[in-house]
């Protein structure tokens, strides 16, 4: 690609972002969380976290849907709009309907689920035509497997939810090669959702972790509720409060902007196939892990000088764990920072719930929160040093073209490379 042509498009990439419509629909697609988040508070157990989780990979899918739908159909059309808000009534239906989502009481949720998808493909019709055949129809076929899934308990309602996940799973095999020959990629129903625009997709994501991370910040008030406001609590607030704070920082602050520089550089299917890795498949851990988080919270914030039992315990550390989890993988699929220190602090933030259960939830936090800034810190002095030494190097090789300098021109601010080819 000519710098021309890259700086045609990135500029393009610029002038598309969320308008005030998405956001609203995203408020109401964060109340599933605000509700699968008081169902997991309700029992920390192995079956009810597995239940939780099918349940938001379900919807997280459709929000994605939907993400990448008002990305090419945006909502500038009082049809449209009508539309759009027809499905954030399906999506209110779910999250009202979460608490009974699984096993026999869960048809409500399985016809607003439906409405969603329904809408979805309708809406898209417009952009590909037929060619939406190839992704709605597996989609349907997906929401009626959750609806039957209503009618029933037990085995059978765990098959059905399964099913649902083939279905979904199966729609990014089909679309990668369906609508044209194999040697017209940019033709393929795939190519055709890769012509997105990168900063709509991840400001729009951005914009959903941010309010899910107001989830935790509900929590904190959840858990106070109708205690005395002590020093001691508004210290484990402060705690819980800049843990979420720290959360924050580890991607808004550096891989927000370097994610949609990777993705804008990328054209058609691979577009699609880094956006799928990056903020369907990855982002799943991190939003779960901030629900877990806020879960835990709940649990913690009233009983900060207690001993914990396992499952709030658990709940924070894994939580945060399965944060940094989602936020490695991503990082590693869009090539955009050094990973080691993360990964440690992933050890670090499991290595908590020992503390939580043996001395008391202030105990924990406070270890939460200073693995997570030990981090930051680490990581702010990586990318100095690495600064550093390129422009030492940068000065001793610019004599030369294969100077040091010239080597490291293409990294990113930590010294990692963020152009897309041979990823």
């Amino acid at each position: 690609m000519s710098t021309g042509s890259t700086e045609a498009q990135l500029s393009s990439e610029e002038e598309r972002r969320v308008t005030t419509l998405e956001l609203f629909f995203d408020l109401v697609f964060v109340f599933t969380v605000t509700q699968l988040t008081v169902l997991l508070s309700h029992g920390f157990h192995v079956t009810g976290f597995l239940r939780v989780v099918l349940v938001f990979t379900v919807l997280f899918w459709m929000y994605g849907g939907y993400a990448h739908l008002t990305n090419q159909v945006p909502p500038d059309s009082p049809r449209r709009r009508l539309l759009l808000m027809l499905a954030m009534c399906g999506f209110l239906m779910c999250a009202l309907s979460v608490p009974t989502a699984f096993g026999a009481g869960g048809v409500p949720f399985g016809i607003g689920y439906l409405l969603v998808t329904v809408v979805h493909g309708l809406m898209y019709t417009e952009a590909h035509g037929r060619s939406v055949i190839w992704f709605a129809a597996p989609n349907v076929l997906c929401a009626l497997s959750v609806l039957a899934a209503g009618f029933f308990d037990g085995g059978p309602a765990w098959a059905l939810w399964v099913l649902a996940l083939v279905f979904q799973f199966g729609t990014q095999l089909v679309v990668r090669f369906a609508g044209a020959p194999a040697d017209a990629e940019e033709e393929t129903v795939s190519g055709q959702l890769g012509g997105m625009s990168a900063a709509h997709l991840v400001e729009r994501h951005g914009l959903l972790l941010l309010i899910v991370f107001g989830e935790s910040v509900i929590a904190i008030g959840i858990g106070v509720e109708g205690l005395p406001l002590t020093v001691g609590l508004f210290g484990g607030a402060f705690l819980a409060l800049g843990i979420a704070s720290a959360l924050w920082w580890l991607y808004f602050v550096r891989d927000e902007g370097r994610a949609e520089e990777y993705l804008a550089a990328a054209d058609g299917a691979r577009r699609f196939k880094l956006s799928m890795l990056a903020y369907y498949y990855f982002f799943l851990p991190v939003l779960i892990g901030v629900a877990t988080f806020a879960a835990g919270v709940k649990k913690t914030i009233g009983h900060l000088g207690d001993p914990l039992p396992a499952g709030p315990a658990l709940a924070l550390a894994g939580g945060v764990a399965l944060y940094l989890a989602g936020d490695l993988a991503f990082r590693t699929v869009l090539r955009i920072g050094v990973l080691r220190y993360r990964a440690a602090a992933l050890a670090g933030a499991l290595a908590t719930a020992a503390a939580g259960h043996r001395f008391n939830g202030a105990v924990q936090l406070g270890a939460l929160l200073l693995v997570l800034v030990a981090t930051l810190v680490a990581e702010s002095r990586g990318v100095r040093r690495a600064e550093a030494a390129r422009v030492a190097g940068g000065a001793g090789g610019a004599g030369g073209a294969g100077g040091a300098g010239g080597a490291s021109g293409a990294g990113g601010a930590d010294g990692v490379t963020v152009a897309p080819e041979g990823a």
